[in-house]
Parts: C-alpha cells; sequence; structure tokens
C-alpha cells in the first residue's frame, strides 16, 4: 500500500495473492535455504520433502510466524518487506484463472463458476487431482494439477480459452 498508494483494492488484492501463495513462498524458503535447515524424517527425506513446496511453504510461514511471536510486528513486516520488495509490482505477478474466471462469470452470465473434483490418483506424496468446472449447466473445461487449487487453477484457465474460443467464434 505503501508503494501504491493510489491502486484501488481490487489491484492491491490481486498483487498480495500473488505474492502470499505456496509456489512463491515455497521458492522464497529455497532461496533463503529454509530447505537445508529442515528436519525431516526418513520418509520424507527419502521422498524428497526437503524440496517439496508444501513443506517450503509451511516452513517459511513457521519462520515469519515465529519472528512475529519473538519481536512483534516490526521485526516481522522489515523481514517480509526485505524478502518480498523484489515480487512487488513485478512482473512475476501469478495470473490467478479462478479470479478471472469469476469475474467474467458473473459479468456474462450472472452466475459462478462451480468446480468439481472428479479424479484423485496416485500415491499420497504424488497425487495427481482432476477438476471438472461448469457455470449453470455448461462444462468449460478440465484441468489437472499436483493439488486441488492448481487443478482448479487449470481448469479455469481452460474455461477461459473456452470462452475466448466462444467470443471469437460470435464476432
Amino acid at each position: 500500500m505503501r508503494r501504491f498508494p493510489t491502486a484501488k483494492e481490487g489491484a492491491l488484492s490481486k498483487e498480495r495473492a500473488s505474492i502470499v501463495n505456496g509456489r512463491t513462498l515455497a521458492a522464497k524458503a529455497l532461496e533463503i535455504g529454509v530447505n537445508d535447515c529442515l528436519q525431516l524424517g526418513k520418509g520424507e527425506e527419502k521422498s524428497g520433502g526437503r524440496f517439496k513446496p508444501s513443506i517450503l511453504a509451511a516452513s517459511f510461514e513457521a519462520i515469519i510466524g515465529a519472528i512475529y511471536s519473538d519481536g512483534g510486528l516490526a521485526p516481522a513486516q522489515a523481514v517480509v518487506e526485505r524478502l518480498f520488495a523484489d515480487e512487488i509490482g513485478g512482473p512475476a505477478a501469478e495470473r490467478d484463472y479462478k479470479t478471472e474466471l469469476q469475474e467474467i462469470a458473473y459479468r456474462r452470465f450472472r452466475m459462478q463458476p462451480a468446480y468439481e473434483l472428479i479424479a484423485s490418483v496416485g500415491p499420497d506424496h504424488a497425487k495427481q487431482f482432476t477438476t471438472r468446472i461448469r457455470i449453470g449447466t455448461r462444462e468449460l473445461g478440465i484441468g489437472e494439477g499436483s493439488s486441488k487449487k492448481q487443478s482448479e487453477q487449470a481448469a479455469a484457465r481452460a474455461a477461459l480459452e473456452q470462452l475466448g474460443r466462444d467470443q471469437a467464434a460470435r464476432a
């Protein structure tokens, strides 16, 4: 907010979401060497837990939480600002297909997209999820990912592409 004092709430919210997500937090954890400091069980070590995004992101959040618990808001804020200064307002902002689709679906159809998990296969440490997305009764896309959230993002992306093709066909 200090960097973009005139920005609207929606833009700031998208900026925050592009930074505060598992992928970004995991990358930041790797960048500062959190993976080298983790104490893992034998099974987690063997299955690559030192580089699992979910473990890295949770560990990074725990470190920020510990700084806050120990020193309060000011030190935690200073660490976060220093670590994320380059990401704020930068091109690394990750596209949020679900939010984009929700906005378009409401504008065009006055309905919200419905996500349905249709498959979850594989062992717990390497699951693949498949999600179908509908607006009303119309199926618009299917997406896959290594988490439910990733599969929903992939389905929303497929739906946006389908809506774009539909729009182009009408033009």
